[in-house]
């Protein structure tokens, strides 16, 4: 498995955390005392080497390192067992996030990130034509990557298949659906589709669905950026799942 680079500080706190293999810490030798202890201390309770290096040596790996680097093997992918395993540990109705050939690294970030805080209980990617799990992924969802499992597979419709066969119902998004996604109910096990940033949802995944909500558009602008929407719509999904007080 080949060597990947987690950068800036809490990137690299929450994969210390994590109890993610880590090879090997690099700190920079002039950062603030405080900030390096914290770092130090956390990468001590892992027995995780340390070293002390200049600004160049982490420059070298990447230019938004806040001061630290942490060496660690490449990331492992889940398998879609894991995901309902994760749902069936905490009594919850499966909750997935199905993204069609998203190609932004920082939309995949934000999208894990925001996953983590709603409890869904994984990702799906496709292999081919897809942003796959990488540093600045890692970057851009801020730790959550070392929380939330991403299963990567070889055909998405095939996959889709196997969710409905295990009684998970597959939401889509479409600017021209009746229903709007406020109105939707999400207490059943879903698998909520995102498309790619430019084409949407391919035609075959959008055969698939089991049905179809729209996000209301009251501007000039047709579209929302694909973090955006995901988040929108995993938000109204933990909403009506852990209602506070209507």
């Amino acid at each position: 498995m080949s060597e990947e680079w987690i950068t800036g500080k809490n990137p690299v706190l929450e994969t210390l955390k994590s109890g993610r293999s880590v090879n090997k810490l690099l700190v920079l030798e002039t950062m603030k005392q405080q900030a390096q202890q914290q770092l130090i201390q956390a990468a001590k309770q892992q027995n995780v080497q340390v070293q002390k290096v200049p600004k160049q040596k982490l420059d070298a790996i990447g230019s938004h390192h806040q001061g630290v680097a942490a060496s660690v093997a490449a990331y492992d992918y889940a398998d879609l067992d894991d995901l309902f395993a994760k749902a069936e540990a905490k009594s919850e109705a499966p909750f997935f996030i199905l993204l069609d050939q998203l190609e932004d690294p920082h939309n995949l970030g934000s999208i894990m990130r925001t996953a983590d805080a709603v409890g869904a209980h994984g990702i799906v990617i496709p292999k081919r034509r897809s942003v796959q799990l990488t540093q600045t992924v890692a970057k851009a969802s801020t730790g959550a990557i070392e929380h939330i499992p991403v299963v990567r597979v070889t055909n998405m419709n095939q996959t889709i298949e196997e969710l409905k066969q295990n009684g998970v119902w597959v939401v889509g998004t479409d600017a021209s659906a009746e229903e709007d996604y406020r109105h939707a109910a999400y207490d059943m096990p879903i698998a909520l589709v995102v498309g790619s940033e430019g084409q949407g949802m391919s035609r075959l995944v959008a055969k698939n669905c089991d049905w179809f909500v729209k996000l209301p558009m009251k501007g000039q602008v047709t579209s929302l950026n694909a973090s955006v929407s995901a988040s929108i719509l995993m938000y109204e999904v933990l909403r009506k799942r852990d209602q506070v007080g209507e």
